[in-house]
């Protein structure tokens, strides 16, 4: 009885030392668990900790827990948080140079957003983060198309958007974007965005395919129109100085285990979308695709583009981008 109150002792005092050793990384994130930044999350912690036989611990902190995204983007840049899921817009006042991410119409499809941030084209990515913000991408999220809901009317042509007052995020580019095509955009803060629309301060809105969003949507927007103008991806940073500290076997496990969660939220955001979409029509909001995005994309080109050139790193740098790409 002695020798088995020991070995059990021994057991559990082994099993509290591995625990002490491992090292445990937190990720702040803006949205819930229940999104396709929580999975993206969950997977990059299930695979961390797999790879690192337990080694290495996650903890996640969805919905705002440590703050903004931009107080985030901050706090890994000092060392306070290990890991942030951002939107990439909210890097691009450290990282000018990757707003090229954002101008309407550089991606204009899944295919796009993959190729832009996987091999060479991720590498000049996250060379600008690590040199200009300080922050290491680790992953990215693939969120899909923004796309544009309205109370008024449908929307299918440039003349429908005339005057419409469309929420966008304090983003230079997405304003001028909607002020090229015609409509009046209003920044505004996420979290009044559903009040703003309930109150008719705003008509309309733009974002993905929301899943499993608390902001019920369809009570007060009735039209739904497809773009594919502006590609939201979103990726998991790391402070530079954190990721330096980091031992070679340490840093594979991170990078390794980012890229698979990239392309399983990939296919997780195809799927839900498709779900999103549906239960946004069963619930009467009306879906339309624009009959004239020719149009929408050469007002880009023309009026939109040449006014950001210089701040994305030149025209130059631009169009090499969308060489890449096949445009």
């Amino acid at each position: 009885m002695f020798k088995k109150t020991l070995l059990t002792a021994a057991i559990v005092m082994a099993a509290t030392a591995t625990a002490a050793e491992a090292k445990t990384f937190k990720v702040g994130m803006g949205d819930p668990m229940d999104s396709d930044q929580g999975a993206l999350a969950q997977r990059f912690e299930e695979l961390v900790e797999s790879l690192s036989d337990g080694e290495m611990q996650v903890e996640l902190f969805p919905g705002g827990q440590l703050g903004s995204e931009t107080g985030m983007i901050q706090d890994t840049r000092i060392g306070k948080l290990d890991f942030a899921l951002v939107g990439v817009g909210n890097l691009t006042p450290y990282a000018a140079r990757l707003g090229a991410l954002t101008m309407p119409y550089a991606l204009r499809s899944h295919a796009d957003a993959v190729k832009a941030t996987t091999g060479p084209l991720a590498d000049r990515w996250n060379t600008i983060a690590e040199e200009e913000a300080g922050v290491h991408i680790v992953s990215w999220l693939y969120s899909n198309f923004r796309h544009l809901t309205n109370s008024q009317r449908p929307v299918t042509t440039l003349a429908d958007v005339e005057g419409l007052k469309v929420r966008v995020p304090q983003n230079e580019i997405m304003l001028a974007s909607y002020e090229a095509w015609g409509a009046s955009p209003i920044s505004m803060s996420w979290p009044e965005v559903f009040t703003g629309l309930q109150q008719g301060v705003i008509d309309g809105q733009d974002n993905p395919y929301i899943v499993n969003s608390t902001m019920k949507f369809h009570e007060v927007q009735d039209h739904l129109t497809e773009l594919h103008a502006q590609y939201s991806l979103q990726p998991i940073v790391m402070g530079v100085r954190s990721y330096e500290r980091l031992s070679d076997e340490e840093r594979a496990i991170i990078d390794r285990a980012g890229l698979e969660a990239q392309l399983y939220a990939l296919q997780f955001q195809l799927t839900k979308a498709s779900e999103a979409r549906a239960a946004m029509e069963a619930e009467g909001v009306e879906v339309a695709t624009l009959e004239d995005e020719d149009e929408w994309i050469r007002i880009a080109q023309e009026e939109v583009w040449p006014q950001f050139y210089e701040d994305i790193g030149g025209q130059e740098a631009f169009e090499e981008m969308q060489a890449a790409l096949g445009h």
